[in-house]
Parts: structure tokens; sequence; C-alpha cells
């Protein structure tokens, strides 16, 4: 097994436990902020042979996460709402400025970028900013690097039958192995905010959506591995040694966390408490 990656996982998984456990929702904002500015720029470069990025656009659209919380809370999603279209209307702005020298193959690129990224992980701090976030947020990342784990560690021992060209060094054993450890690995965390923080949860349902949340977070995986396919590189970066840069970190991450946003607070919001809570 990879050592780089084995020592990377054991020095920052502490840090990152410390964090969402003592810091509070501007922390986060602040955090996720940096993370995805991170994740665009190794995104853009990705592309840099291939086309030319609005860059400025998508860090603003990354900054924007800073000031989830500075927002009233009721005008949270419409605001979210807001930023497609006026991204779409700055960037033919871009357009036309520059005398078409900005493309529309650049801007559909940043689009992309802005949607796939920022957009899509704001729904962690949001989800921080919930009641209860604090806990709720922990399903989000036991689905996703539960699976990452698991995966890895059955893929490399058992796993036989490869699953996509796309990203070859998968296996189906892996994949499968991935999805059963992260459920076993939410049933865990549940059992364990039932009994010593005063929480009831189903276990049966949150096992599903622990199962539910694995299978998306492979399909951003995979989705992560199309992009470095089409543009021809291995990782996105080599800042995390073993891990490659922190798009290859968070890729899956990304694609939960709207889908878990929804599903876990519109249990709550529309008081379905017989699907979650007992």
């Amino acid at each position: 097994m990879n050592l780089n990656r084995i020592l990377t996982t054991v020095i920052g998984l502490p840090i990152v436990i410390i964090v969402f456990i003592f810091g509070n929702i501007y922390l986060m904002d602040i955090l996720f902020t940096i993370i995805a500015a991170m994740s665009l720029h190794e995104y853009f470069d990705a592309f840099k042979e291939k086309a030319k990025p609005v860059y400025w656009l998508g860090y603003l659209a990354c900054f924007l996460i800073s000031l989830i919380h500075i927002v009233p809370r009721q005008y949270i999603i419409i605001t979210i709402g807001i930023l497609v279209p006026t991204s779409i209307l700055l960037l033919f702005l871009q357009v036309i400025i520059s005398n078409m020298k900005t493309t529309i193959k650049d801007i559909a690129i940043t689009l992309f970028g802005i949607c796939y990224i920022p957009l899509f992980l704001m729904y962690i701090p949001l989800l921080m900013g919930t009641e209860n976030g604090k806990l709720l947020v922990w399903f989000v990342i036991i689905s996703a690097w539960g699976t990452d784990i698991f995966a890895y560690i059955v893929g490399k021992t058992m796993g036989k039958h490869k699953f996509s060209k796309i990203s070859p060094n998968k296996s189906i054993e892996g994949c499968v192995g991935g999805t059963i450890g992260a459920i076993i690995l939410t049933l865990v965390y549940t059992l364990v905010i039932n009994t010593y923080l005063g929480m009831n949860i189903n276990y049966l349902y949150i096992g599903l959506i622990a199962c539910f949340l694995s299978v998306i977070g492979q399909f951003g995986d995979f989705s992560a591995s199309s992009i470095k396919r089409y543009v021809g590189i291995k990782d996105f970066s080599n800042l995390l040694p073993g891990h490659g840069g922190m798009l290859d970190r968070i890729d899956s991450l990304i694609f939960i966390a709207p889908f878990a946003y929804f599903l876990l607070n519109l249990l709550w919001w529309r008081k379905c408490t017989c699907l979650l809570l007992l």
C-alpha cells in the first residue's frame, strides 16, 4: 500500500476532526472558501492546454462561500439560485468585452467548474449551519471518506474485476466494499451519537441514506477521473502526497454534499420524523 497515502491520512484526518468539532460556522465558511478556491484552481489548470478559463469569476464564486451565513437564512437558497444566471451573464460580458478572445469553450468550462466545485461544495457549510448541523455533517464525511478508505483497502486486497476504463485501478469489489464499509461506519457513528449525544436516529433509514450517498460519492470519483482522462493528467496536482491534489481528495465529497444537505434536512423541514427519527 502507498505509504505516503497512509501518512497523509494519519496526519490530516485528526486536523480535520479537530476543526470540524471546535470550529464555528464562520470558520467553516472561510475554510471551505479556501478549499473551493484551491480545488477550482487545480480544475482550471487542468484545462490550460485546451482552454482559457475565466479565473477571476471562479475565485469570486468561491469567495461567496465565506458570506453564506452573513446572508439571512431565509434568503440563502435564493442567493445560491441566482449565482448560476449571474455567472452566465458575467461570462458572456467577458466574451463581448474581450472581442471573443475569450471563447464560448472557455466560458463553458468556467461555468461548469463553478457549478461543479464551489456551488456543490458550499452545501457542506450550509449543512453545518442547520439544526444539529455539526452532527449531520459527519454523515457526509463518513460517506465520502469511508467509501474511499474501504474501497482502497478492499480493491488492493481482493479486487479482480475492473469497473471502468475511466478509472482502471478501481474494481467492482472495491466499489462494493467501499459502500459496505461506509454503511458500517455510519451505523457505528449513529450508535455513538444516539447513545451519548441524545439523538434518536433510526438505523435502517440512516443506513439506506449512507448507501445512497456512498454510491453518489463513487459517481463523483469517476466523474473527476473522466475529467483527468480528457485532459491527460493522472492527478490534479501533487499537493497531498499519495492523494494527488485537493480536488482529487474531495471529488466524492463534492457530489455527496448537495444530496446530503437536502436529503437530511428535508426530513426535518417537512417534519417527516417517521423516516429518520423514531
